[in-house]
């Protein structure tokens, strides 16, 4: 028997798909079971397939159940983008942009493209949201993330990348660390210390890179505290609880008491990067990345260095 497929059916195979379990899923969706269940069967008889294999215990997709479910999830996350774009029309915008960052996009790139946007683009409306490396790659291939300031060394397949700026290391230590006496400190010095870093979770490859430094310099470091938070990091070295190696831009926007050393003589550097996802159909995104490329230009030939009256050499 053929049956005409609405909109409808492919919901409720969407909640029965998450649900694996009918009696949940008709409650989720206000209908009774016995409803739910001639609609999945319906949806089956249509297609010539089973998408569910079912017993007393349990319910389970087939794989012809797991490729509709991924179609599904994705057809209605487009429909999402598609109320959310039109009703951007309504409200007399060009778009509205998801973008994701994290906490040294702050001191660098992302206000001056705040007023950039507004000046250029005042009918694009952008929603903000701070994420590690990791979270917002994962979001830019679901789709569920227009745009995204990253630290990789790498840009995942599918995902476009657009270097914006590069900078060296710095070393942050309480403001009476013994090391800021030293006149030719190196960071070998520090290899009893406690560290406190960025975890794998802000991002694998920039912690790939750091240990690479500590690799360098012949020990491994002990670390007591990993977190994603640079305020975090900088409140646990002015307690002495530990020392830290970060992004030499996140010493601009803190008021915390601790002391940063510029590692300039070490050859690792870490690169900010705007990432998004080529088949991303937000009218928004060629607007941003024209700007954000505009920016990186001028960035490029007028270099800002961070200067600071102490650094370390990278003799061990």
């Amino acid at each position: 028997m053929n049956y005409q497929i609405e909109l409808r059916h492919l919901q409720y195979f969407k909640v029965l798909a998450e649900e694996l379990h009918f009696r949940r899923a008709a409650e989720k969706l206000f209908i009774a079971q016995p409803g739910l269940s001639r609609q999945i069967k319906q949806l089956e008889e249509s297609y010539g397939v089973s998408f569910f294999e079912r017993n007393k215990r349990n319910v389970q997709l087939t794989e012809a159940g797991m490729y509709l479910f991924t179609e599904v999830k994705e057809l209605f996350r487009h429909l999402d983008q598609i109320e959310t774009q039109l009703q951007s029309f309504a409200d007399g915008k060009i778009s509205t942009l998801k973008l994701g960052f994290i906490g040294s996009a702050v001191q660098t790139i992302l206000p001056q493209l705040l007023v950039d946007l507004k000046q250029q683009q005042p009918d694009i409306e952008l929603s903000l949201h701070e994420l590690a490396n990791e979270t917002q790659l994962d979001l830019l291939e679901k789709k569920e993330l227009d745009l995204g300031f990253v630290r990789l060394s790498e840009t995942p397949l599918g995902l476009c990348s657009l270097p914006i700026h590069t900078e060296h290391f710095s070393l942050v230590l309480p403001t009476d660390h013994p090391l800021l006496k030293s006149p030719k400190a190196s960071l070998h010095a520090l290899k009893d210390e406690s560290f406190i870093l960025f975890s794998k979770n802000y991002s694998h490859s920039y912690y790939d890179l750091v240990m690479s430094i500590f690799s360098d310099h012949a020990f491994v470091p002990k670390v007591t505290l990993r977190t994603v938070n640079a305020l975090t990091i900088f409140n646990m070295v002015a307690q002495g609880l530990g020392v830290a190696i970060v992004p030499s831009s996140l010493k601009n926007g803190y008021h915390v008491d601790v002391t940063f050393l510029e590692l300039e003589a070490l050859p690792q550097r870490t690169t900010l990067s705007l990432v998004w996802n080529a088949q991303n159909r937000n009218p928004g995104i060629p607007f941003v990345i024209q700007i954000i490329a505009s920016q990186a230009n001028k960035e490029a030939l007028h270099p800002t260095r961070m200067s600071n009256k102490t650094g370390m050499s990278n003799k061990t």
